[in-house]
């Protein structure tokens, strides 16, 4: 099922990048990364992800902001998006779903294979 889902990662803490990318691509998953939201934009619009993971933190551009100009892009905005952030507060949860995003995982909550479940739970749905 999942080898031929293209995940993105957009996260600027490489260590965590690193090893969501093993991880996914343990699971078969083929994945694109960025570790700032100008690189992230471009790796979308140029890659076609079949799934964003997105940090909400991030050098250049933040997250919220990546979200918007991504549900903007009719070339993109029906990718699903899930924010993988430490940012708990209700009114970030809830800015990003108002943009547009699939769901919103806090980092500290779930060990990476929640993570993982979620990615595939998600690629069912769209």
């Amino acid at each position: 099922m999942a080898n031929k889902f293209k995940v993105l990662i957009i996260e600027d803490d490489t260590f965590l990048l690193q090893m969501y990318s093993t991880k996914l691509e343990l699971e078969g998953f083929a994945i694109t990364a960025a570790t700032d939201g100008e690189k992230g934009l471009r790796q979308a619009k140029k890659e076609l992800p079949d799934i964003i993971l997105l940090d909400l933190i991030l050098p250049k551009k933040d997250g919220i902001t990546v979200l918007e100009e991504l549900k903007k892009d009719p070339a993109v905005a029906a990718v699903p998006v899930i924010i993988l952030s430490n940012i708990g507060q209700k009114e970030q949860i809830d800015r990003c779903f108002e943009l547009g995003a699939a769901d919103y995982m806090i980092k500290a909550h779930f060990i990476p294979s929640e993570v993982i479940s979620k990615i595939k739970q998600t690629l069912e749905k769209f």
